[in-house]
């Protein structure tokens, strides 16, 4: 048996019926992720109330892009309050990749996250940390500061976490722990 661990919430889903109330723009993507027990689904500008409370029961993740959105100039933002209401796990990511998403800095990321999606700073980090583990499976083993998890992080020199978020270009790392080291 096999365990679906993303699905892209905009690619149409041929082995179900995704339009909904004859909108042939909306899509179901989400939705059918959760039903599979995808562990994050992603590209959710389309995400609609059916879809977040589909994600919220089923605790699939949702991971934001927002170098993607930025990218191909999307104007529709993911629904950011209806995920909240729903407590739904949100990463964010920087999707890179050449055709949609050329991007690879996690702190411009989470400016981002920040300023076209209207993200905490708080948010931001965990979405970067907490949460983008666990939209990989991986909470049980990295993403916060725990016995017996895997220890990488970033030392920065910052006074305060928003820092991180607000300013751009800025690389305050002071230095790097991987895997212990």
């Amino acid at each position: 048996m096999s365990t679906v661990t993303s699905v892209r919430a905009t690619r149409p889903a041929s082995a179900s019926n995704c339009a909904m109330n004859g909108s042939p723009n909306t899509t179901c993507g989400a939705a059918l992720a959760a039903r599979y027990g995808a562990l994050s689904a992603d590209h959710l500008e389309h995400l609609d109330a059916a879809g977040v409370t589909a994600m919220a029961k089923a605790g699939t993740a949702a991971v934001l892009l927002p170098g993607a959105f930025y990218f191909m100039r999307d104007t529709r933002v993911p629904p950011i309050d209806l995920l909240r209401a729903a407590r739904v796990p949100i990463a964010l990511a920087t999707d890179c990749n050449p055709g949609t998403s050329p991007l690879t800095s996690l702190l411009l990321v989470m400016n981002m996250g920040a300023t076209l999606f209207r993200l905490t700073v708080a948010e931001c980090l965990a979405g970067v940390t907490r949460e983008g583990a666990r939209a990989l499976g991986l909470g049980d083993e990295i993403g916060t500061l725990e016995a017996g998890k895997s220890c990488d992080l970033a030392i920065w020199d910052i006074e305060e976490p928003a820092e991180l978020v607000y300013r751009i270009g800025f690389n305050p790392l002071h230095q790097r722990v991987w895997k212990g080291r």
